[in-house]
């Protein structure tokens, strides 16, 4: 069953992203970061090659000839799916498919509508028997 986890109370929903990307991809882990449009997906594009600030964090569109071996996809359009171990939704709603990673991660900002969306992205998952991990990142500092 898929391991879900929530992070909540997030000042930067990206930032993160990436820095817990970074962490996965150092642990060997492949990551699919569904954003919810063109322009997120920019943005992390962006952001990834800054973050962690030591180093360049290899990633791609799913449709990219190199996606199948690159450790980040990262694409609003969940067409093409080139791996099954981390997904990162940073979508208002869940995705149908999210079942079939081995585990979701879900980023939670500060902002109401983002909260109000995930309270329900969360009943969802525990209404369905899904175990939520949940992490509140309100004391912590995004380094």
């Amino acid at each position: 069953m898929t391991q879900i986890d929530f992070y909540s109370h997030v000042a930067d929903k990206f930032r993160l992203a990436c820095i817990l990307g970074a962490k996965a991809v150092s642990r060997g882990s492949r990551v699919f970061m569904l954003t919810e449009d063109a322009g997120s997906t920019e943005q992390i594009d962006r952001m990834l090659w800054t973050l962690p600030p030591e180093g360049f964090l290899p990633h791609c569109r799913a449709r990219h000839e190199l996606a199948d071996i690159t450790p980040i996809i990262v694409d609003h359009d969940p067409a093409e799916l080139p791996h099954d171990q981390m997904l990162f939704n940073l979508r208002q709603v869940h995705p149908d498919y999210f079942g079939r990673f081995e585990r979701l991660i879900e980023i939670v900002s500060t902002d109401e509508a983002d909260s109000r969306a995930a309270r329900e992205r969360y009943r969802f998952y525990r209404d369905r028997g899904y175990e939520i991990r949940n992490h509140d990142m309100s004391q912590t500092s995004l380094r």
